[in-house]
């Protein structure tokens, strides 16, 4: 995901990108890596001591972003996707001459967020209602911002929220403004929104690059599977599928609306809908796996297994069904 944000960065000309990590950074930076060449872009971390909220870690990387030149910089949210339109996003910002650009989504039950109240035709934004009870407006934040430096000496170094204390200022100064995403948007900071999420984002690829989607007489709808994956005979998969590098999917599998990560084996006969399957992990002849079932890194389905919605830790081995939604520790 951050990948997906980094390649549409650098696609309108950024050349640094500061990540805010505060658990384990080696583990991104060692994944990104290999792309800081590739992409011929810079990749580097501030890693928070303590937990800073969504305007903190700004202030705790200030030195990396004020550069002297006055230019804007973007900051993403990492576990939202969408199509990323970041230079009419630059556009907007420089049409407007505020001091802030927010990107809005419309929703359908705005009452579950933080609504945008904002003037329809200039963008210009009015206030932000969390979760309101009676309907004041469907848009809502999208987590993608172009901030001018000055923004900066709005934020204190502590824990603290750019949506609930740094944008409202702003508005309020009258420097923020709303401009409303084209295209797809979700949140998949959770498994049942990431499954979501995938269809959204396969979705899109259909529309702009259909070419990257695999085709095939076992391919149903949407699927994206890796050069280096092998798929035995007999398969349906799809719609709605991902299947990540080196993995095995033996023969008369069944799969859909699902991911299955990195190294990952399927054994034959296997059938899997709306789940994730970890890294490195095993799924046993003739099991089963339903309603969104979790398999955490390298863990071992065994045959004829049925899960039903069961999230299961990392090394771990299933060897007896599970029945309801449960965490396996």
């Amino acid at each position: 995901m951050i990948l997906h944000q980094i390649e549409a960065l650098k696609a309108v000309g950024v050349d640094e990108v500061v990540l805010a990590i505060n658990y384990q950074p080696e583990v991104m930076l060692n994944f990104l890596k290999d792309f800081e060449a590739k992409l011929e872009i810079k990749i580097t971390c501030s890693q928070e001591t303590e937990p800073m909220g969504t305007a903190g870690p700004l202030a705790l990387a200030r030195d990396k972003l004020v550069d002297g030149s006055g230019e804007p910089f973007f900051v993403l949210n990492s576990d939202v996707i969408s199509e990323y339109p970041l230079k009419e996003m630059i556009e907007f910002h420089k049409a407007h001459g505020g001091e802030a650009s927010i990107m809005v989504t419309k929703v359908d039950e705005p009452s579950k967020y933080g609504v945008v109240v904002m003037d329809e035709t200039t963008g210009k934004v009015e206030k932000f209602v969390e979760k309101p009870k009676l309907f004041v407006g469907n848009k809502i934040n999208a987590g993608i911002y172009l901030l001018n430096p000055s923004v900066l000496d709005k934020i204190e170094l502590r824990p603290t929220s750019i949506e609930k204390e740094t944008f409202p200022k702003i508005a309020a100064a009258q420097g923020l403004y709303a401009m409303v995403l084209p295209g797809f948007w979700m949140d998949i900071g959770q498994p049942r929104d990431y499954i979501t999420g995938l269809r959204l984002y396969l979705d899109s690829l259909r529309k702009k690059s259909p070419a990257k989607l695999t085709t095939g007489a076992h391919i149903v709808g949407n699927v994206l599977v890796d050069e280096t994956a092998k798929i035995g005979e007999g398969c349906l998969i799809g719609p709605d599928v991902a299947i990540g590098p080196g993995c095995v999917v033996e023969s008369g599998v069944r799969l859909s609306r699902c991911t299955v990560m990195r190294g990952a084996r399927i054994k034959k006969h296997a059938c899997i809908s709306s789940s994730i399957i970890g890294w490195h992990s095993t799924v046993g002849q003739w099991a089963r796996i339903e309603n969104m079932t979790i398999l955490g890194e390298d863990v071992h389905v065994c045959d004829e297994i049925y899960t039903n919605g069961g999230v299961v830790l990392p090394h771990k081995e299933i060897k007896s069904n599970i029945l309801k939604p449960e965490i396996v520790m």
